[in-house]
Formats: C-alpha cells, sequence, structure tokens
C-alpha cells in the first residue's frame, strides 16, 4: 500500500512539473476537485479522444457522432431518473466532521483485503518461481479463497442494500466491518442519506422568470433525445450507434483521487441501438471489442479486469465494467451496460413524442433496446500516464524517469535538436521541423547539452529525438533516438516521415485489435 501510495505522489509531481496537468485557480489556492490540463496534457488528452473516435466512429460504418448542449430541457433529467433517483449514499463522522461516500468506504474495506491476497500471491510467486501458477494459487490457496469469498459477500450484501434503499443496512455493515475514519481512525458514523449528484443553475433575463436546469451528469441523455433525428437524416438501420464526447458535472460528496473522480469531467459514449431480444449478444461483443481497444495501447492484460454489477441500475439487465490496476488499486474505467429500452420508452411518456423504429423487413414499428459503452476521458488519461510513469535503472548505474506514453498517445512525436547553436546547426534542424510538423506534433529544443535534453524528453514522454550534427551538413542523415530503447541510430533525413509514422500512426495501432 505504501508503494501504491509513493507512485501515486510521483503521478501527481510528474503531471505538474512537465505540464500535463494543473490544479485550476491554483494561485487562490485552488478548486476542490477541479482541475486544468497543461499543454501537454491537453494534447495527450486530445490524442486518447481521438483515438476513441476513430476506433469507435470513423471504424463502423454504422456508428455516427453528435455533439450535444450540455443545457437541456429541465424534464430530460425528470424522464431520464435523474432528478428523483441520482443520488449517491453519503456518511457524516461526527468527530472527524468529515462527509464520505458509504459505498466508497465498503469498497475501500475490500480494496485492502484485496492488497493481503496480492501479499499472498507475491510471497507465493517468490517461494514457487518459475513453476508459480497465479491462477491455480488463487483458486486453491484456502487463506486467499477466504478472503475472495469475504469480498464477494460484502459487495453483494451492500449491492442488494443499496438496490433496495435499504441505507440502514449499509451503516450496519460499515459498523459490523468496524470501518474507520481514515483521517482519525473515529467509528462515530451518522446514519447514511442519499445525496443528490447533479448542479443546477437558472435560465432567464430576472430571478422571477428564470427556469431551472441542470448542468448534465451524463452524456448520454442528449444522444436518447436525438435518435430519431439521426435515425432519419441519416437514414441508419438497426443496428446502430451514436458516439458522443464531452463535459459532464456532478456534485461528487468527496471527489478524491487526483482527476479519477471530479466534479467537471468528460465522458466518451456510444450508444448501441439493437433489436430487441438481440441485446445480450450485442452486450458480450461490446465487451470484448472495448477489451480489445484497450489492449491495443500495450499496457499489459494484467491490468485491466471484469467487474460484473452485483447492483443493477433500474434501466439495466446486464452490466459490467472494465477495471484498470491504478496506482491505487484496481477501479472503474470503463462500463458496458444494457440499457434495454428504458430511456427512449421514458422520454417518448414524458415529451408525447414517438421514440420508435420501423423495421421494413419485418414491416413493424419497435423501441430499440441499447447497449451503451461510457468510459471516462479523465480516467483513461490517468490509467495511461500513471502507468506509462517509470524510474528506470541503466547499466551504467544511473536512473532516469521516463513516461513511456504509448506513442499514438504522446503530445509530442519527436523533439529535434541542433547539437550546438552554430554552424549551421540551427537552420537544418529547423528546415525538419518545418517538414515534419505538417504531419506531427514536434518540439525544437537547442538549449543545454544533448544528454540533458534527451532526459527531459524521456520525462515528458516525446517517442524520438533527432539530433542534427555536423555531418548531416554533408551527407543529409541525423542521429534518431528511441525513447524506450534509448538505440540510436543514423538515418536519412529524408526518411524521418515514413520511420515516425510507422511508429504513431493510428492504423498501426489499431490494427493490433
Amino acid at each position: 500500500m505504501a508503494k501504491q501510495e509513493d507512485q501515486f505522489k510521483k503521478v501527481l509531481s510528474h503531471a505538474k512539473e512537465y505540464g500535463y496537468v494543473f490544479q485550476s485557480s491554483e494561485i487562490y489556492d485552488g478548486l476542490s476537485a477541479v482541475y486544468d490540463y497543461a499543454q501537454n496534457g491537453v494534447e495527450l488528452k486530445k490524442n486518447i479522444r481521438d483515438y476513441w473516435w476513430k476506433a469507435m466512429v470513423q471504424m463502423h460504418e454504422n456508428i455516427v457522432g453528435i455533439d450535444a448542449a450540455i443545457l437541456m430541457h429541465p424534464t430530460t433529467w425528470k424522464a431520464s431518473g435523474h432528478v428523483d433517483a441520482f443520488n449517491d449514499p453519503l456518511i457524516d463522522n461526527k468527530d472527524s466532521k468529515k462527509r464520505y461516500r458509504a459505498d466508497v468506504l465498503i469498497e475501500d474495506y475490500c480494496a485492502k483485503i484485496e492488497g493481503k491476497i496480492n501479499k499472498e500471491v507475491d510471497k507465493a510467486a517468490k517461494r514457487f518461481g518459475d513453476a508459480f501458477d497465479k491462477e491455480e494459487f488463487l483458486a486453491t490457496n484456502g487463506r486467499v479463497v477466504g478472503y475472495q469469498e469475504k469480498i464477494k459477500s460484502i459487495l453483494a450484501r451492500m449491492g442488494k442494500s443499496l438496490a433496495n434503499e435499504d441505507l440502514a443496512d449499509v451503516k450496519l455493515l460499515i459498523e459490523e466491518l468496524e470501518i474507520a475514519d481514515p483521517l482519525t481512525g473515529s467509528k462515530n458514523w451518522t446514519e447514511v442519506k442519499q445525496f443528490n449528484l447533479m448542479f443546477g443553475t437558472k435560465i432567464g433575463a430576472s430571478a422571477e422568470n428564470s427556469t431551472q436546469v441542470y448542468l448534465r451528469p451524463e452524456t448520454a441523455q442528449g444522444i436518447f433525445v436525438n435518435f430519431l433525428n439521426v435515425q432519419k437524416t441519416g437514414r441508419m438501420k438497426i443496428p446502430f450507434g451514436i458516439a458522443q464526447t464531452g463535459k459532464a458535472f456532478r456534485n461528487e460528496i468527496v471527489a478524491r483521487q487526483f482527476i479519477f473522480r471530479m466534479r467537471e469531467f468528460e465522458q466518451m459514449e456510444m450508444q448501441y441501438f439493437v433489436k430487441p431480444g438481440t441485446q445480450k449478444e450485442w452486450y458480450e461483443s461490446w465487451k470484448e471489442t472495448r477489451l480489445k481497444w484497450h489492449l491495443s495501447l500495450g499496457m499489459g492484460a494484467e491490468n485491466y479486469r471484469f467487474h460484473d454489477h452485483d447492483k443493477l441500475a433500474h434501466y439495466a439487465d446486464a452490466a459490467s465494467d472494465i477495471e484498470f490496476n491504478f496506482p491505487f488499486g484496481f477501479k472503474e474505467l470503463e462500463g458496458i451496460h444494457s440499457r434495454t429500452d428504458f430511456d427512449l420508452k421514458a422520454h417518448e411518456e414524458h415529451s408525447g413524442k414517438k421514440l420508435q423504429y420501423f423495421d421494413h423487413e419485418e414491416n413493424k414499428s419497435y423501441t430499440p433496446y441499447v447497449v451503451e459503452t461510457s468510459i471516462g476521458l479523465d480516467r483513461m488519461f490517468l490509467a495511461v500516464f500513471s502507468n506509462s510513469l517509470v524510474d528506470e535503472e541503466l547499466e551504467n548505474g544511473s536512473t532516469r524517469t521516463v513516461l513511456k506514453l504509448p506513442a499514438v498517445l504522446a503530445p509530442f512525436k519527436a523533439a529535434i535538436f541542433p547539437l550546438v547553436k552554430k554552424d549551421g546547426l540551427p537552420e537544418v534542424a529547423k528546415e525538419i521541423m518545418e517538414d515534419l510538423k505538417w504531419d506531427f506534433n514536434v518540439f525544437y529544443d537547442e538549449k543545454d547539452a544533448v544528454g540533458k535534453r534527451y532526459r527531459r524528453q524521456d520525462a515528458a514522454g516525446t517517442p524520438f529525438c533527432i539530433t542534427v550534427d555536423h555531418d548531416s551538413l554533408n551527407d543529409k542523415c541525423v542521429t534518431i533516438r528511441h525513447r524506450d530503447s534509448m538505440e540510436q541510430k543514423r538515418v536519412a533525413i529524408a526518411d524521418l516521415k515514413e520511420i515516425i509514422k510507422a511508429e504513431v500512426s493510428v492504423k498501426t495501432w489499431l490494427q493490433r485489435m
């Protein structure tokens, strides 16, 4: 646990030092759980969004995108259930006066048990060496099996209690597990209450004529209310999908863990409309497709797992999360949900407008079912960033900090250096930059020794460094250095574009799916 905390602190520090994420309004001591993406961060975030969009929309003939407004008619949120049921269970500690999500306290308790499992696995791996079979150990070791059963039992009870709105049992579970305030150790808890997460605001020229509206808590509803518009204007046939990326807002009780849980965040969602009765098949298909997308980035299959929901939302008949191994443990990264026909029927009922699909092959109308894939862009940013940050010990005994971002996502694809700031080398370097910047985001640096410049770019996550030296003036070649291997090669300036493209193109990476 201490090792994880140390790594998380490094992530926070590195994100600021290298221009990825800043605390919002920092000069005014910041605003809790609100962050700004800095010059490198905005590029990484854009590249993640583009990588998702190309895989989700560009590569599917039957999926299109929209960009719905953040502000929507207030009845939208009544129909969706957010006004009445978009709540988190809140609990206060009477001694520390701190407020927590009751379900998160219980989940964190289970995460500690999971930490014990990981310790048992690590000890066994050292004891048995190459003969160690992790899957067999997890399935047969008595202590580990006991830990797993305890976690399953706790989460199942919590899920059932929350589904039944039995908040008294949620508090009872916290007391039975002897869960203490993380800050003070106090176990003096209040009753559990429901807390609505939506931000409200007003539209209108005067207070007496204003209308209550909400900042959207999710992007999905903008897709549902535009279902018929998109279907008709795009002549879409079932099955088809509508994708959207954009900001959402939630007044989180306890927003924490850096950009993992914020009050202002960005989602990447796709709602896939299918024929009723086929939703389970499509649900399983999209689970597989989405995991392949994650694995295409090469961040390690062992860092992903599926978690099927014990507690289903009122509109769902199946739900699963793709969890990622963040520095603070496995947490939800993406959700895949079979939403049935709840959304379209609810909006049809509240709007009085027919939201059905006419199937020409069957010569009848029906309300499509929906399979949703929803990923937090900020969480994906954190997953990529935290997984990529490593300290390496080199052969000469020194260490380097390197941000091994997937090259397709890196903010800058190459940094271009003149060996010295004279003798015509800067001019050649800038010519190379002028040529490459039409195809790639590239960076120019002529300050300090080349070794220091290499280290700066390693830490910033740049896949390639290109050095122009005196020989370049005659042989029209440069030295290209790869970030991960630190291998250096002499290549022709004319070949640079193709060399970089082969490593950073979306096509190269997505074809791994």
